[in-house]
């Protein structure tokens, strides 16, 4: 599989200390145990949903405490300020989510199983599907689960591992993880790991 070589050349580059670095940070999180650090990444996540990361990494520096503490009217007038594409609805989810705040950092920090703790969140986080709740739990620390967007499906239909899908349900999200899967064993990678090496092979940036 061609892909598999190219991450393999990709092990033997610079870049492989860089995410290798950013895997540790993310795991950093999990182990200080941190609520409010566990719900910013949360928030984050609802932040990057179809809207660019790096401007949500921008607005998570700036408003991590405006996530926790403020209102939904003064939320919403900050993202609309700072230029967010969805500042009402991302502003409304957020004072959703912090309805659960408790229990996502109990369930984060006593659930073993991560496709467990996925399920809930894409269940009763408004906002935060199987992709977005995938990506929470890699930016907090687990290790094993896919984060399926249109870069990573992108990259796969060009490497002919799977065909474009015309959408992605919650059943073709588990086929194409399973793809995934097949690669991350073969390059004894597992897969949130995995996803920067895609996406920089994609995008030529290692982001979160």
């Amino acid at each position: 599989m061609k892909l598999v070589n190219k991450i393999e050349n990709l092990k033997k580059e610079p870049i492989e200390k860089t995410i290798r670095n950013r895997v540790k940070e993310f795991e950093q999180i999990l182990k200080e145990k941190d609520k409010e650090k566990i719900f910013s990444e949360l928030c984050f996540c609802l932040m990057t949903a179809n809207w660019q990361a790096q401007k949500a990494i921008e607005l998570q520096k700036e408003l991590a405490q405006d996530f926790i503490k403020a209102n939904k009217e003064t939320l919403a007038k900050k993202l609309k300020e700072k230029g967010h594409r969805f500042w009402p609805q991302r502003a409304e989810a957020i004072i959703k989510a912090r309805e659960h705040k408790n229990t996502i950092h109990e369930l984060v920090l006593k659930e073993k199983d991560e496709k467990k703790i996925r399920e809930w969140i894409a269940e009763n986080i408004r906002g935060l599907g199987m992709k977005e709740s995938s990506h929470f739990l890699r930016n907090i620390g687990y290790k094993n689960l896919a984060i399926i967007d249109f870069h990573i499906v992108d990259l796969l239909v060009a490497e002919n591992i799977i065909e474009q899908p015309k959408t992605i349900t919650k059943k073709k999200y588990l086929e194409i993880e399973n793809k995934l899967e097949e690669i991350s064993k073969k390059t004894k990678i597992p897969q949130g790991e995995l996803d920067l090496y895609l996406w920089y092979l994609e995008t030529g940036k290692v982001l979160k």
